[in-house]
């Protein structure tokens, strides 16, 4: 029996992982800008596509996108680019030419879009990014809204953390951090991926979701320990009374519409 198609975009550290799994019930398109991944992903049971969103070399997204009920976009602002928050939306945009109408997309964001609120974050509020990263991001997720509307699911993701990505070593022998007492906001890989088989087993169009742990620790406990455990030298904060510029990221929408269990809901179990 054929298996339904899914395409996705960007083949990191997440979009590679996440292949691997929805491969058990999806044929896997994958896209990735670089020749030399081919024959991994090949070998991986995947097709292949080669090609740069925002480049002229675009002949290839119509294949890539051909056959696919679900697509899955799945690739973050680069770093240290000039006006990333227009090349950025121009980039995810590229897409929309060759995107059909019975297709669905699941855009995967970051809780970068929302301002520091000193308080909880949900889903419903208006966004104020106050970094060029979340800039960016918003001005894709606005993008492909006017253009999908119903069809498009966002879903923004916490700090990245799981695997071979070891909080341990992001603040290991920095000195004189500030916002020691913040609340850090992370999620583990394995919830990115099982949030994402959730909508779309349950064929979550038309929503936004936050996806992040449940746990809150502060920043400083958080990377102390973390780099610690490692046998690295810990971050040395300055100590403040009260914590502030910060935000805690609520999933508890995610946790009632999905029904989402989540596996890694304590940081410091992670570490």
């Amino acid at each position: 029996m054929k298996l339904p198609q899914i395409s996705i975009v960007g083949s990191g550290w997440l979009g590679g992982a996440l292949a691997t799994v929805l491969a058990e019930d999806y044929t896997i398109h994958i896209s990735t800008t670089s020749v030399s991944k081919v024959e991994t992903l090949k070998a991986q049971g995947f097709t292949p596509f080669v090609f740069s969103l925002g480049s002229t070399n675009t002949h290839e997204i119509p294949s890539f996108l051909e056959g696919s009920d679900i697509i899955i976009i799945n690739f973050p602002p680069k770093r240290r680019i000039d006006a990333i928050e227009t090349v950025y939306p121009q980039q995810v945009s590229a897409l929309l030419p060759f995107i059909k109408e019975h297709q669905k997309v699941l855009f995967i964001s970051s809780t970068s879009v929302y301002q520091n609120t000193n308080d909880w974050v949900t889903e419903s509020l208006p966004l104020h990014p106050e970094k060029a990263s979340g800039l960016a991001v918003r001005g894709a997720e606005q993008a492909l809204q006017e253009a999908l509307q119903e069809r498009l699911t966002i879903l923004r993701f916490s700090g990245l953390i799981g695997y071979d990505r070891l909080p341990g070593r992001f603040l290991a022998n920095k000195k004189e951090l500030r916002n020691g007492k913040s609340p850090v906001n992370v999620i583990h890989r394995d919830d990115c991926i099982g949030l994402i088989q959730r909508i779309i087993e349950t064929k979550s169009w038309g929503e936004i979701f936050n996806g992040c742990s449940d746990e809150h620790p502060t920043r400083e406990h958080f990377y102390t320990l973390a780099a610690t455990r490692l046998g690295l030298t810990a971050p040395e904060f300055v100590q403040e009374q009260t914590p502030t510029n910060f935000k805690l990221i609520s999933n508890r929408k995610s946790k009632e519409k999905l029904a989402y269990v989540y596996q890694f809901p304590d940081p410091l179990k992670l570490i």
